[in-house]
């Protein structure tokens, strides 16, 4: 979407905040002991409180209103009965809708105290997201996003996901560009526009470079790597990118 009316940018900003809020709700209550069935649920609630509709389930009729993943998870994890640990890695991740406009946002973070490597992932992840940001400009190949999360990934010794991508969003959860990479995927040639809104979501792994999904038809995981995830949708501006889920 090339967001260009007023009415586009203040409607990108409520559901931006909406969806914001809920994911840092999910986050605070995300404690030992609790089930990630619980946490959904809670979700569900801020959605129909918020007046907007959760873009898996209304989308694509995914069994939960948020994703939300625990360690060897990725991401798309179902939420379940399947309780919180000191020390897990979780990925929440929500996306939604009001009034016909979309957005998207997701973190991963360790439930209190974790494996150093856990944290350092996470922190990793959340860099290599504000170093991609600097390169959010009209006329930059989209590409040079990606390019610096993967420089930012080695840097610490680490990789990138190569099959899971950030994309274009705004009047739906899914749309053009298809892929906003985090690496520097040379046969793309897609260029940022001036408006242009997408989610980008930087996926740091310890080892693998690809996730594979499980029976469920929904969760990804790897082979033997952590990943974390760090993922806001902006709107692209000349004046420098617009956060709509921070």
């Amino acid at each position: 979407m090339i967001a260009k009316t007023e009415e586009d940018f203040n409607s990108l900003k409520e559901i931006g905040r909406i969806v914001a809020s809920i994911r840092d709700a999910l986050v605070e209550k995300t404690i030992p002991g609790i089930t990630t069935k619980e946490l959904d649920t809670l979700a569900g609630e801020l959605f129909d409180k918020a007046g907007a509709i959760s873009a898996p389930k209304g989308e694509y009729d995914f069994p939960g209103y948020t994703c939300i993943s625990v360690n060897e998870e990725v991401a798309h994890g179902i939420p379940s009965d399947r309780v919180i640990q000191e020390g897990d890695l979780v990925n929440i991740d929500v996306s939604g809708s009001k009034n016909g406009y979309f957005a998207d946002t997701g973190i991963s973070f360790v439930v209190g105290k974790g494996d150093e490597i856990l944290t350092k992932i996470c922190e990793v992840a959340k860099e290599a997201f504000e170093e991609g940001l600097k390169k959010a400009k009209p006329g930059a190949k989209i590409t040079g996003m990606g390019k610096v999360v993967h420089q930012t990934a080695r840097k610490h010794g680490l990789t990138v996901i190569m099959n899971l991508t950030g994309h274009g969003i705004g009047r739906t959860i899914h749309e053009a560009p298809d892929y906003v990479y985090n690496y520097n995927e040379t046969s793309d040639h897609g260029i940022l526009k001036e408006g242009m809104v997408i989610a980008f979501e930087p996926f740091i792994s310890t080892k693998d470079e690809e996730v594979f999904q499980l029976d469920d038809e929904w969760t990804f995981v790897t082979e033997q790597s952590f990943v974390a995830q760090y993922e806001h949708t902006l709107i692209v501006t000349k004046e420098g990118p617009i956060i709509l889920t921070k």
